[in-house]
């Protein structure tokens, strides 16, 4: 199968630099997470921080020149705040991809699906109405099980109209999240007022909760539905050509994007139910790589996995710095970026 109509033109040259693109993201990923873990309301330089690491994991491997304050600081604060990030980053980016290649719709991604909504109603439910029964592990299971309860909703809707092809589903989707953020609102309002705010924190986004029992669990998703994708990533270019083209060559195409839509369920429940509800990231990531390597998802989907790490690790340096020692809620970050960006692009494409 040719893919030469996915990366036209000068985009050639770049793509035969792949490899070197990728190890210059990963290199900037790090040097990114570093920087991340030592700015903050205590500025802590890079040696320490690295010499903190070190020590964890290698005892007695290096001199402590250094607090157990620091220390502290670093590994149980922000060294699991900034891998959260990294990690959801990463799997949005994959996620608004995914999703943008079996809908052929750009301005696909987990929030216009209702995927981040149902996480959000799952999480809501626990925090205003039935309480941390579970313990610490109750919200982050809620709200994966409404990621999923919302996927399969959708799922249904579209396959009892009859509405599996790209632009009925996603129509199918955005109406499925009105009425999902409709019942999330409804049980905020019928909440305890005095823990409202709680929740509208969760809701816009935040990595202040992060915790290193917890990181297994984004990440292990990440690295199963991110290999499931990659190794789809042929399937994938055949559906950018519509569901005739990609049927032509042999693809199932209505069982494929099923279970392509339930795969980003499974990678935005686990997302959302750490990290709240971070908007922009899956619809912008994939957007900015597809206009410097094209449209082949061979390169598009770890591109955007590494660019979508390297921008949540950002945002969330700005999140803790710009009004210190208050820490901004990084959907706001995100929305803010991403509608700047979004008026831009428009502006970009306006018509001749």
């Amino acid at each position: 199968m040719s893919h030469h109509h996915l990366v036209a033109g000068p985009r050639h040259a770049i793509l035969h630099q792949l490899p070197l693109i990728l190890a210059a993201l990963a290199f900037l990923l790090v040097a990114t997470m570093v920087a991340a873990v030592s700015l903050g309301s205590v500025a802590i330089p890079p040696e320490t921080v690295w010499g903190v690491i070190a020590n964890h994991l290698f005892p007695g491997s290096v001199e402590v020149t250094w607090s157990g304050g620091r220390d502290n600081i670093v590994w149980e604060v922000r060294l699991p705040r900034v891998i959260l990030g990294a990690t959801i980053g990463a799997s949005l980016a994959l996620v608004g991809a995914a999703l943008q290649a079996i809908t052929r719709n750009q301005l696909a991604d987990p929030h216009l699906l209702g995927i981040s909504s149902g996480a959000a109603l799952g999480a809501v439910i626990v925090l205003l109405h039935t309480g941390m029964f579970l313990g610490l592990a109750t919200v982050p299971l809620f709200a994966f099980g409404g990621a999923l309860l919302t996927t399969a909703l959708v799922v249904f809707v579209a396959n009892f109209s009859d509405a599996t092809d790209a632009s009925r589903l996603v129509l199918t989707g955005v109406a499925i999240s009105f009425v999902v953020t409709s019942l999330g609102s409804l049980g905020i309002f019928l909440g305890d007022p005095r823990a409202a705010h709680t929740v509208i924190f969760w809701m816009l986004g935040g990595l202040g909760l992060s915790q290193w029992a917890q990181l297994p669990y984004p990440l292990l998703a990440l690295l199963c539905c991110g290999c499931y994708l990659l190794a789809n990533a042929r399937h994938l270019n055949a559906m950018t050509l519509g569901d005739e083209s990609a049927t032509t060559l042999g693809i199932p195409v209505r069982r494929f994007r099923m279970v392509v839509f339930v795969v980003c369920a499974l990678l935005t429940g686990a997302a959302v139910a750490f990290a709240g509800v971070i908007s922009f990231v899956g619809l912008m990531i994939p957007h900015i790589v597809r206009l410097v390597v094209g449209g082949d998802y061979r390169r598009v989907l770890p591109l955007s996995a590494l660019v979508g790490a390297i921008f949540l690790v950002l945002a969330d340096i700005a999140a803790r710095t710009i009004i210190p020692p208050q820490d901004i809620p990084i959907g706001v970050i995100t929305g803010l970026v991403g509608g700047v960006f979004f008026v831009a692009l428009t502006r970009k494409r306006k018509p001749r």
